[in-house]
């Protein structure tokens, strides 16, 4: 049986996400990387490759043709609507191109054409400017898999991971000022129940360990800093301890992320973006990937934007869209080999 690729995505065309992908094509062996194809316009990648100084030849395939083209060229699905963004520069093809990668990847894994789906990064204020409606990347793949399938929209759930840490913000793109209004006990439960869940089914961890960091210094102090730690963190806690889940906290943030506190779990919930995302970054900036839970399929990018500044100069590095890759591979492996 042939063996059925990954899914990238071009991302947005400007940026440095066509950079690194013909990067990795050329890293494939050293890697070890399984067979993956890119959604994209195939003559935009060849202008990119050829100002990038990359031999990379492109063949032009379907998806079920992609695996066995690996080896000799980078497979590209074709989109049907040329590209013609150059480096930095998003033009009026950049949306639409982003867009119809993102749709054309998820309704092949959703088919079954592709086994997972590895975005690269796409720039959120481009694609509103052309009538994006959705807060994000995350939001669009969620609604798209309820179209595709006809289901009731899922609930996604952003983790960024590495082996030295695994992080899930219950709040993400939300302004600093509004987050204790809208972290609530309800949301923080959802969120648990997701992560708990998917690190059982994709993960394979038996029995997942979670901890809830406290929003304020010091878990809150019984109240004393702040009343939410205390009135909305802790019963959310007691919920999911009540369902069965292995959950401690509020802990203080401070002292949750030192290499003693890392190993007594498997992922930790933050209350906000930047306390997820600073300490991830700092332990693994390079090779840190962005994983959406709650979907019904495999769905992995790497931990970092388009890089305007360094499109088209070769600079990129495509180790975090590797990263992405192998742990794809991995979430999507036979049943009976292990995740590690």
């Amino acid at each position: 049986m042939t063996q059925r690729p990954l899914a990238v995505t071009l991302g947005e065309p400007a940026g440095i996400g066509p950079d690194i992908t013909l990067a990795l094509w050329l890293e494939r062996n050293a890697r070890g990387l399984p067979p993956f194809y890119v959604a994209a316009d195939p003559d935009f990648l060849r202008r990119r490759a050829h100002r990038i100084g990359l031999d990379v030849p492109v063949a032009v395939v379907e998806p079920e043709a992609a695996a066995a083209a690996f080896a000799a060229s980078l497979p590209v699905v074709p989109l049907g609507l040329p590209v013609t963004a150059e480096p930095g520069r998003p033009d009026e093809s950049s949306a639409p191109a982003a867009i119809a990668a993102i749709r054309r990847a998820v309704a092949d894994v959703v088919h079954g054409r592709a086994r997972a789906l590895v975005t690269n990064p796409v720039a959120k204020a481009v694609l509103y400017r052309n009538g994006f409606t959705d807060p994000g990347h995350t939001e669009y793949l969620a609604r798209l898999a309820a179209e595709l399938l006809g289901a009731a929209e899922p609930h996604p759930v952003m983790m960024l991971w590495a082996p030295e840490l695994a992080v899930v913000p219950v709040t993400v793109h939300v302004a600093l000022r509004d987050v204790p209004r809208q972290l609530t006990r309800d949301l923080i439960v959802e969120t648990g129940r997701i992560v708990a869940r998917d690190l059982k089914l994709r993960f394979r961890i038996a029995r997942p360990r979670l901890v809830a960091a406290g929003l304020n210094p010091h878990a809150g102090e019984d109240g004393a800093l702040g009343p939410e730690d205390r009135d909305v963190v802790a019963p959310a806690v007691a919920a999911l301890q009540a369902e069965g889940i292995d959950i401690r906290g509020p802990l203080p943030a401070d002292t949750m992320f030192h290499a003693a506190a890392r190993a007594r779990y498997d992922a930790a919930l933050c209350m906000y973006h930047d306390q997820a995302l600073i300490p991830i970054k700092t332990l693994a900036f390079d090779h840190a990937v962005n994983v959406t839970l709650g979907l019904p399929f495999v769905r992995t990018s790497p931990d970092h934007g388009t890089a305007f500044d360094i499109a088209g100069t070769g600079r990129a590095s495509p180790a975090s869209l590797a990263a992405a890759l192998a742990l794809a591979d991995r979430l999507t492996a036979p049943a009976d080999e292990p995740v590690t």
